[in-house]
């Protein structure tokens, strides 16, 4: 594992109990409504999460559409919206701990 550990951006659609969650275990993650970018297209989000090195997590399927287009992002994870609070935060605490944002460009990971 190197030294370029991963930075989550949540987007709107993300439990604040997950983003309270990784930030108790010390996890940097920023939201959506904390950057100002509420209302903002996907597309934009990926940008910005490109331009700032930052992994999406979502839970809405058209970031998977973006990816499948072949349009340029720093990582995305990626679980349906009825996957419970729990699950969310382990599963992307394994990926923090696992990959790092250098493993992550340009790809998806599934929770």
């Amino acid at each position: 594992m190197t030294s370029d550990k991963i930075r989550f951006f949540a987007d709107e659609h993300v439990a604040p109990a997950v983003v309270a969650g990784l930030r108790r275990r010390d996890v940097q993650i920023q939201t959506v409504q904390e950057t100002g970018l509420l209302g903002a297209t996907d597309k934009a989000l990926l940008d910005y999460a490109l331009e700032n090195n930052l992994v999406i997590f979502t839970q809405d399927v058209d970031f998977l559409r973006l990816h499948a287009e072949g349009i340029d992002h720093s990582g995305i994870v990626y679980a349906s919206q009825h996957t419970p609070v729990g699950v969310l935060v382990r599963g992307l605490m394994l990926i923090y701990q696992v990959l790092d944002g250098g493993e992550m460009k340009s790809h998806i990971e599934f929770l």
